[in-house]
């Protein structure tokens, strides 16, 4: 199923329950809001997001803590979780999406060039690791599709 129908079926699963979501974006720069938001509808249930592309606005605006940053990197399990828990406890929504990874060019302390971390937080906790080769337009469009993807199927299981 591609991106745009996963992002319809989120939006209709969201409003059959009454339930909202937010993002909060690294590589990913805004792409899985811009992807929700192309749906008709989406106003009722996508709160909004934050789009933290560096350390400071995952510290300052999503209360990550710098100990979890200097610990695991930006690019880690932790981070994402942590970015997803602070849209939920900021934006005050539902559900919460995060994103994180390299995109390239180039690996970054260590970490492989396509690493991405995704966190849903909600109802339902989940992360997800990708490793992917696709160039940098490719790491960010794989892990928007994949992230929206899985929060799809997690709503489609919830109302099962």
């Amino acid at each position: 199923m591609p991106t745009k129908a996963h992002a319809q079926s989120i939006i209709e699963n969201l409003k059959s329950r009454g339930e909202t979501v937010s993002v909060a974006e690294s590589l990913t720069g805004g792409g899985i809001g811009h992807a929700l938001t192309q749906i008709p509808g989406a106003s009722e249930v996508f709160i909004g997001g934050i789009i933290a592309y560096t350390s400071d606005v995952k510290v300052n605006f999503l209360g990550v803590p710098q100990s979890t940053i200097d610990e695991f990197t930006v690019v880690s399990e932790e981070v994402a979780v942590a970015m997803a828990q602070g849209a939920l406890s900021k934006i005050g929504t539902t559900w919460a999406i995060s994103t994180t990874g390299i995109a390239g060019p180039g690996d970054y302390m260590g970490i492989r060039e396509g690493t991405v971390w995704i966190a849903i937080a909600g109802p339902i906790n989940q992360t997800l690791q990708l490793t992917l080769d696709s160039g940098r337009e490719g790491v960010r469009q794989g892990a928007i599709s994949s992230a929206i993807g899985n929060f799809a199927r997690i709503l489609s299981y919830r109302n099962n």
